[in-house]
């Protein structure tokens, strides 16, 4: 609640004041005089006697009034609206408003004030006008008190000299009422019986992180705030039935100070109970009840629902989902508890009588996909070229999850087919599949064909993986005979990400490394290991500004690196690698192709700069190299150019044109997203 009312007025509610009665008196005489000839200004001497007692007019003495809108917002016309209920009968009257406000007051002024919301209004004329000016001061000092300042100087002049008349509203606010008490008020929040022994809710940091302190300037939209953000901060964990029991604001424009109080009441400490599922007819429970990380008896957490409901989106087998706590018990008991109370139990004694508080139960309410999908697609890449793409997916085959795609590009070629079993109870989404995929890259021809095991773990911070697989690979060079080895390696990967957005990150980092090979001479022409690591780094500079640094590093350790798969070699070179460079263009030289080496390094630098919220320029330096010896990979071919970045509904499209140093071309590169 918000007051603002004389000392006076709160002890007595009744006490009548001279200053009241003056400005009564002032709107009654105040006079409108024109001057008949050039140079006429339009006086309110109700304006100037309105500014004189501006520093004691109180709000009405009958309640506080309550404010629940932030002042800005300000849109309802008056009660006496002056441009609805008047016919026209001239052409509309067009005029212009100055407003002269320190700080943030203008705009507050200019947003909201009737002058400027019916400026252009096709039925306003002279009288209309005159209203808007009379009603104007009024208007400023409530609008300026939202903001702090209660004791405005206010005078609004009209200068009808030229074409057009020009109103000017000059505001001197005066003294920032600040906060002079805090009381906040905080009930309950006692433990469910019989968990007497539940750790005590930390109610001594709720009123530490009190946003409005003593010594703040006083605004309605920040105390708003402050009352909502306590509201919400309790109510989202252990006690969602939390209420706001009173808030008060009483501010003294005499003495420029407010004093605020807040009385929360936590309502009954609750926790989860059973899952519930409702909606799923042809796939399996497990699905739902493996994602469910919430226990019986744990407190309840509305950040717990939202992951959890997050997690079951991201299934695909669902086309919508929503994961709530059913409150409906709690509500019976407090039904039940009012009754007993109404027959003359105390209310101790009635909520004794009913035992602990429920639990509430888990509901998971979903509505299923189609069971089978196709979709089709085309479009481009500067790494591979042309593409098009047919996808099927089945969500139920044998209890998984069946997703295939053939994906024809310019310079490489695939099909793959994999099933995905549901999640486990220990978290972990296992796989298997198999597939192929033949690629012409740098006058190298390899045809692969892949059968995997594969098994996932851990969310999106901290994501790792285990990849057990059986390669089969035939590879051609250009100008060499052709070559066929195969190999079977397990492969770690963990990748950590800490970003403050997966799709447009501008702060954080992402690392991703990588340990596996070929140990056992089992269905293995050449053993090897393989290491490799990257990373990307975004900090932002400015407000518009933002360097995102990016590195790769990678080593393969064998015998020989003939009878190695291709694909576990390293080579470097465009969109997402050194730009300036074809697609896996460096690397070693053999014959008249271009094949992996044994050792990778690059790095990247880019600034960008967004000139509009989803526009931005780049400037990046690219270097990089792999070889088969550590002194030839740190041998970096360099690139560098200038690019364009746009935020679409997908990810950021980024357009490059850069200059290989190497080479000493121009290459354009084209790319959505980041590979990671």
């Amino acid at each position: 609640m918000f007051s603002a009312r004389p000392l006076a007025h709160l002890a007595t509610g009744k006490a009548i004041q001279p200053r009241i009665l003056a400005q009564l008196v002032a709107k009654v005489m105040g006079q409108l005089t024109l001057a008949a000839a050039g140079g006429a200004i339009l006086t309110l001497p109700m304006a100037h006697a309105y500014a004189q007692e501006a520093v004691a007019a109180p709000l009405p003495a009958t309640a506080d009034v309550v404010q629940d809108t932030p002042a800005d917002t300000v849109a309802a016309p008056p009660a006496d609206e002056p441009v609805a209920d008047t016919a026209p009968v001239a052409p509309a009257l067009q005029y212009d408003v100055r407003v002269n406000a320190p700080g943030d007051l203008d705009e507050l002024l200019e947003k909201n004030l009737d002058l400027e919301r019916f400026r252009g209004n096709p039925r306003m004329d002279r009288e209309q006008l005159q209203r808007l000016v009379r009603d104007a001061p009024e208007q400023v000092k409530d609008l300026v008190a939202t903001a702090g300042f209660y004791t405005p100087v206010v005078t609004v002049n009209v200068d009808t000299a030229g074409s057009r008349p020009v109103v000017t509203v000059n505001v001197e606010p005066g003294e920032a009422v600040v906060v002079d008490k805090v009381e906040l008020e905080l009930r309950g929040f006692d433990p469910t019986p019989p968990l007497a022994a539940s750790e005590p809710y930390d109610t001594e940091g709720l009123k530490r992180r009190w946003p409005l302190k003593t010594g703040a300037i006083f605004r309605q939209a920040e105390w708003e705030s402050a009352k909502r953000a306590l509201l919400r901060e309790v109510v989202q964990t252990r006690y969602p039935r939390a209420q706001l029991v009173d808030t008060q604001a009483v501010v003294d424009p005499e003495t420029h100070k407010a004093s605020l109080l807040v009385i929360l009441s936590s309502g009954p400490e609750l926790r989860f109970g059973e899952l519930r599922i409702e909606g799923l007819k042809r796939y399996d429970p497990a699905i739902i009840r493996n994602l469910n990380k919430i226990r019986p008896g744990e407190y309840y957490s509305e950040s717990a629902l939202q992951l959890y409901q997050a997690r079951l989106q991201d299934t695909g087998y669902f086309a919508s989902v929503e994961v709530s706590a059913d409150m409906s018990s709690i509500l019976n008991e407090q039904i039940e508890a009012g009754q007993a109370v109404q027959e003359g139990e105390t209310v101790a004694s009635a909520q004794a009588s009913r035992g602990p508080a429920p639990q509430l139960p888990l509901v998971v309410r979903v509505t299923e996909n189609k069971q089978q999908n196709v979709s089709a697609g085309i479009g481009f890449s500067t790494n591979t070229g042309n593409r098009a793409q047919l996808n099927y997916d089945n969500l139920n085959v044998w209890g998984t999850r069946f997703k295939s795609a053939i994906t024809m590009e310019t310079k490489k070629q695939t099909a793959h087919a994999n099933f995905y079993f549901p999640t486990t109870e220990r978290g972990y989404n296992d796989s298997v599949g198999a597939s192929f995929e033949r690629s012409d890259i740098s006058n190298e021809i390899t045809a692969v064909s892949t059968i995997a095991a594969k098994r996932n773990w851990g969310g999106t911070n901290l994501e790792r993986s285990l990849t057990f697989e059986f390669l089969s690979e035939d590879k051609t060079v250009v100008g060499l005979e052709q070559t066929r080895s195969k190999s079977l390696p397990l492969t770690y990967a963990i990748t950590k990400r800490s970003l403050d957005s997966l799709l447009f990150p501008t702060k954080g980092y992402v690392i991703n490394a990588q340990v596996g090979g070929a140990l056992l001479p089992v269905l293995t022409d050449e053993r090897f290991v393989r290491v490799s690591g990257k990373g990307v780094y975004y900090k932002p500079l400015g407000e518009k500004g933002e360097l995102i640094v990016r590195g790769e590093m990678g080593a393969l350790g064998s015998k020989e690196k003939k009878g190695v798969p291709a694909v576990y070699l390293f080579r470097a070179g465009g969109d997402q690698s050194v730009r300036g460079y074809a697609y896996q263009e460096l690397g070693v030289k053999e014959g008249d192709a271009t094949v992996g080496g044994r050792y990778l390094a690059t790095a990247s630098a880019e600034y960008q700069y967004w000139f509009k919220p989803k526009w931005a320029i780049a400037a990046f330096y690219d270097a990089g190299n792999a070889a088969d010896s550590v002194k030839d990979a740190l041998e970096l071919k360099s690139g560098y150019g200038l690019g364009g970045r746009y935020k679409s509904p997908v990810g950021p499209i980024n357009v490059d044109v850069a200059y290989g140093h190497a080479v000493h071309a121009f290459r354009l590169h084209f790319s959505l997203g980041f590979t990671f």
